[in-house]
């Protein structure tokens, strides 16, 4: 599904030194790596404060710590997403509450979140997947209307931006009240281990989050709110700096691969490749197509059969999984999140992708849909 190893090979000597500087001077925890990447960050994202941590699991927990968010409290988000997304809502006590999305871009409908909002809502989580934003403008609109916080996950669409109805872009996580990212090896930009990040517009906001992620501390010693210990590596910091200047090039790289899918599943009965919205930059994390038509498993066995990989992003969507049964949590259905389940399927797709290898995994899948339609 990824090719990290010729990636890797390609930025060798810069990424070698950078580690290398790392141990030569064993500023494991905080060196100064980690504030020179949050500080580049910033001016690529242009967004005032990036603050660094230890996954992205971690960082969507900081954020809705920062927030002061109360056992009880609803936060609104999608279904069909990563775990993650929902767990740290669990973990502190608060109430998901599932919002449907759309067949053709997999992110959040936003004709269903009013209907969705209550007097303990305090948060609306929007999930900006597989590469693509989710639809911004009127979310924040939404958020404004009824006093809501904004959370965006960017988890898998760093890279990529959002443009108004005004033509103004910004980079996706800086649009809201926060947005937090991953690092994860996969991501458009990953470290070589775990890291993750949160970033803001508002330094009130940023001064806390910061406290979280350290212990709930301002100064050594002195803790003055409950938080965590949540800290990105030193060597990971100098792994992202020698990554981001080639950020660009890497999501340019996937744009180009997905167009070749695109082109070469064009106008299939029975393949429906994604939908590209006007306001989204995608930089597609994830190529996911959805199947009509066909068993969709089936599918899947016989590409690994021809030695394709293939992945099913999410098969159990958060609301069907048992932890939310066991807490009463299920709210409704969700109809278009439990189609997309049995319907979806990712093909490869990175920086690394060549047109042999491409146009190897276009001609088979077609040949296999075609025979099981």
């Amino acid at each position: 599904m990824v090719d990290l190893k010729s990636q890797y090979q390609k930025i060798k000597k810069e990424v070698d030194a950078a580690m290398q500087e790392v141990i030569d001077t064993t500023a494991f925890i905080n060196g100064p790596q980690v504030g020179l990447f949050a500080k580049e960050l910033e001016s690529y994202l242009d967004v005032k404060h990036v603050i660094p941590c230890a996954n992205g699991t971690d960082a969507l927990q900081i954020a809705m710590m920062a927030l002061n968010l109360q056992p009880g409290d609803e936060v609104i988000t999608p279904s069909h997403t990563y775990f993650a997304t929902v767990e740290v809502v669990a973990l502190l006590k608060l109430t998901p509450v599932f919002c449907e999305v759309s067949q053709d871009n997999f992110t959040m409908n936003v004709d269903e979140i009013e209907k969705l909002i209550t007097p303990k809502t305090k948060a609306i989580v929007p999930v900006h997947l597989y590469g693509q934003s989710a639809d911004m403008e009127p979310i924040l609109a939404i958020a404004k209307k009824h006093n809501l916080f904004v959370i965006e996950d960017n988890a898998q669409a760093i890279g990529g931006y959002y443009t108004f109805s005004d033509g103004t872009k910004k980079a996706n996580g800086t649009m809201g009240t926060m947005g937090t990212t991953s690092f994860f090896p996969s991501k458009n930009l990953g470290c070589y281990g775990d890291g993750g990040a949160v970033y803001t517009n508002d330094t009130e906001l940023a001064e806390k989050i910061k406290m979280v992620a350290n212990h709930g501390q301002r100064k050594k010693y002195i803790h003055e709110i409950v938080g965590c210990n949540s800290r990105l590596d030193t060597l990971q910091a100098a792994v992202l700096r020698a990554k981001l200047p080639h950020l660009d090039t890497y999501c340019d790289a996937r744009r180009k691969a997905a167009k070749k899918y695109d082109e070469g599943f064009a106008n299939h009965p029975n393949i429906k490749t994604p939908k590209i919205e006007k306001y989204s930059h995608h930089v597609y994390h994830q190529y996911t197509v959805t199947l009509e038509g066909v068993n969709r498993d089936v599918v899947q066995q016989k590409l690994s059969e021809v030695g394709i990989p293939s992945m099913i992003y999410y098969p159990i969507p958060a609301h069907k999984q048992k932890m939310f049964e066991q807490l009463g949590m299920r709210n409704g259905e969700l109809k278009i999140t439990d189609w997309l389940k049995d319907h979806v399927i990712s093909l490869p797709i990175h920086t690394e992708m060549d047109d042999q290898t491409q146009e190897y995994i276009i001609s088979n899948f077609i040949k296999i849909v075609n025979s099981l339609a």
